[in-house]
Order: structure tokens, then sequence, then C-alpha cells
């Protein structure tokens, strides 16, 4: 590579603001379907209390040092992704299989959004039916009904996903600033409020003693190595580790910025916003006699029939199905941006015309994943392995994401920054001392083993 390339490799774009955009920002894009569609319905699956408490000493212990190595290498590298690990690899002397992380966090968010866009198509539709219909006297097999419909409406569906990654490229073809700041600063003051107001809404008309009991009092018989397999994947999946965000985020970072702090922020934002969405849906749940366990179908056909049953449910329905819309959006810009900045620095074609034709890739990759739920329903393109022979397209991505190339990458990178990377750097970037030292061992030994248990777990 030559010098001139190398310069190209680490230079800064645009800038963060101010520290609080930074945190902003990065919140806004972990904090999506994760924590707001995924965790409630896995901690219902998974016996509530126990599940969460695991869940949350996960983030602490765990989450948090890879999040901060992450960040690290993106700080550190000051360019994409891929850059960014190539930076380190030659400063460091490091091997070169560690590039391979760079690549990871380029694929991840790129196959992530193909398949993510089709769930936020859903969110955008049943926050449209909330606004123009409502649910209200929805019996259970008509809310089943409902949602079936939409799975076999594929030109419904086709629409949806097109509207929803249209807008996320709208909003990050304006840059880092005149998009991507503004919009997280908006969207994650509005998803706070929202879910303030349901569970206070749901305190003075449900009571919040059954909910909280259920998430945040351990009955330890629920717990099975199966659960804290879950707990763990859960806190890697809504922390938003190995996706590219972080690092790609990290990388606009200006002087001052404190990531030991940032990094433990972000991460407390993510605990919070999760056990709020869980007292925004469980007092409804259990106050209607519903079961918490119902999976995926939680979010979309068991919480619906509860609106449609309630004082105000109108009401709550937009509230709570625009909150996930929300979130999804967030999450869907910050995954847009890794690709974004890794293409800026191999085409001058412009940031918006970039945008464009990858918002356009993104959805026809995606199609698949949406026709998986009607015309391609009986495709199994992995059959011939185990592990995803009844899965569809759809399933194969999300499973081979969220339950394998997400805890490879943040493996990978926990292993890099622990062994790869020389203590003279990290004190250079990050200071010396105990806490530092802690850091190294979690990343050296700690992080590897968890992350290489839930792997075997499959």
């Amino acid at each position: 590579m030559t010098d001139t390339a190398a310069a190209a490799e680490g230079a800064h774009r645009e800038v963060w603001s101010s520290k609080l955009s930074f945190l902003y920002s990065a919140t806004a894009a972990a904090i999506g379907l994760g924590s707001l569609w995924r965790f409630p319905y896995v901690a219902g699956v998974n016996g509530g209390g126990a599940f969460v408490l695991v869940y949350i000493l996960f983030v602490a212990l765990l989450c948090i040092p890879v999040i901060l190595a992450e960040m690290f290498i993106g700080k550190r590298g000051s360019g994409s992704t891929v850059a960014s690990v190539n930076r380190m690899v030659r400063e460091e002397g490091a091997w070169g299989g560690w590039r391979s992380i760079g690549w990871l966090s380029l694929l991840i968010p790129f196959f992530g959004l193909s398949y993510y866009s089709v769930i936020a198509g859903w969110c955008l539709d049943y926050a449209r039916l909330s606004v123009f219909h409502g649910f209200a006297g929805i019996t259970p097999e008509q809310s089943q009904a409902a949602f079936g419909d939409l799975m076999a409406s594929p030109a419904r569906l086709l629409a949806l996903q097109a509207v929803f990654i249209a807008t996320a490229v709208l909003v990050v073809s304006r840059g880092l600033k005149g998009g991507i700041e503004r919009i997280s600063q908006i969207k994650i003051t509005a998803m706070f409020a929202i879910l303030l107001f349901m569970v206070i809404y749901n305190a003075f008309n449900f009571g919040l003693a059954k909910a909280g009991g259920f998430l945040f009092a351990p009955d330890f018989s629920q717990l099975t190595a199966k659960a804290v397999l879950a707990a763990f994947g859960q806190a890697l999946f809504s922390t938003g580790i190995g996706i590219g965000v972080l690092m790609t985020y990290s990388a606009f970072v200006p002087p001052g910025i404190s990531l030991p702090q940032s990094s433990a922020l972000l991460s407390l934002a993510v605990v919070i916003v999760a056990s709020m969405a869980g007292l925004a849906i469980f007092p409804i749940v259990f106050n209607f006699g519903l079961s918490p366990d119902q999976g995926t179908n939680l979010i979309f056909v068991t919480v619906p029939i509860a609106f449609g049953q309630m004082t105000g449910g109108r009401l709550i329905s937009i509230l709570f199905f625009g909150l996930i819309a929300i979130g999804a959006f967030t999450s869907a810009v910050g995954m847009l941006e890794p690709v974004v900045a890794w293409l800026e620095e191999r085409v001058r074609i412009g940031r918006t015309r970039i945008c464009m034709l990858l918002g356009l890739a993104i959805w026809l990759v995606g199609l698949p994943s949406m026709l998986s739920f009607n015309l391609m329903a009986d495709v199994h393109p992995l059959s011939f392995i185990p592990l995803f022979a009844k899965s569809g397209v759809f399933d194969v991505l999300d499973m081979g994401i969220a339950l394998i190339l997400l805890p490879l990458n943040a493996l990978l990178i926990a292993l890099f920054v622990g062994w790869g990377v020389r203590r003279v750097t990290v004190n250079a970037e990050l200071g010396d001392g105990w806490l530092i030292t802690y850091w190294r061992l979690i990343l050296r030994y700690l992080a590897p083993a968890a992350i290489v248990a839930l792997l075997a777990g499959l």
C-alpha cells in the first residue's frame, strides 16, 4: 500500500459537534429492535427476572470492555472499519488475519440491514394501522390473521421495506452533522419520552408490581444453560457490538472525549431502555391475561389484542409502534454509515450518490428475505446444514448474523485488542492504571471464553 493510500485510510472527515452528540448518535444506533422488540420477547421466553439479571451482568462485565475495544480501534484508526483495522495492524506489526475484523464490520451491517429492514417494514405498517384504524375489539384470531395477511402480501412488504430504506438513505446522505447527529438527538429524545409516558401510564392504570416482579425478581429455577447463553447473545445484540457502527462512529470523535466513560454510558442507556421496554409491554400483557412467552408474536400479535381492549388503546398503540419504528430507523442509519464511510474512501462520486446506490443494493439483496414469508416460503437455501435445515432466507440471515457472525466479530475484536495491540499503544490512547489492566484481562480471557461458549452452544 502506498503512503498516499495509507494516509487516505486514516483521514478524518467530519467530527461530532460534542461529546453529547457522539453519545446520542452511538446510543441511538445501538438502541433499536434489539432492545425494543427482541429484549421483551427473549426475556419472556426465558423466564424473566433471572434472565434479566444475567443479561445485565453480561453487559456490565463483558460487553462494556468489548465496546471500549471497538471504540478504541475506531478512534485510533480514524477511518472506515477496514481502514481503521488495517492501519492498526500495520502500526502494531500484528498478524494480517486481524484485517478480517474490518471486512466483517462491513458485511454484517450490509446484510444485516437487508433483513432488518423487513422487520422495520412490519413496524411501519403497524404504526400506520394504529393511526388510521386502531385495534379496537380485535380478537386473538383476528390479530393472528392480520399479521398473517401482512406476511402474505409481497407487494405491501416490498413497498414498506423500500420506504424504510429510502428514509434512512435520505438522512445518511446529509452527512454526520446535518443528518445522523441531528436525527439521532431528535429520535432518542422521542424514544425516551414515549417510553417514560408508557411506563407512567401503565403504573397508573395497571400497576407495575407483577411486571416488575417478572422482570426484576430472579427465579433461578427458571435459569437454564440455554437461558444464560440467550442472555449473553442478547447482551451482544442489544449493545451493537461487532456491527461496525461503534467503530465507525468513534472515528469521528473529537479530542478530549473519554472512551471508557462513553462505553459505560452507552451500555447503561441500553439496559435502561430495555428495562423500560419491558415495563411498557408486560403490564399490558399481564393485565389482559396474555402470556409473556409468545416469542416473536408478542409485539405483532399479542400486544395489539391488549390495545384493542384498553381505554386509550389507540393512542398507546400509536405511541408504541411509533417507538418501535423510531428505534428501528435510528439503528438502520447507524448500519448504513460503516459501508458509506468505506465507499467514500474508495470512490469519488459524492456521498448522496453513494447512499442512493447503497440503499438500492440493500433493498435488492433484501428481497429474498422479504419473499421468504410468502413466495419463497418453501425455499431453504442451507438445508444441508443441520442448524439451518428448516430455515428460509430470512432466518438464515438472522441466525447467521445474530448467532454466528456478530459473536465471531466480537471475539476477534476482543482478541485483537487484548493480544495484538501493544500496551504502550493502549496507554497512549486510554491511559494506565488498574482499570486498563482489568480491561485487558477481560479481553484476553473472560470475553473470549464467554463468546466461545455462546458459539459452542449452537
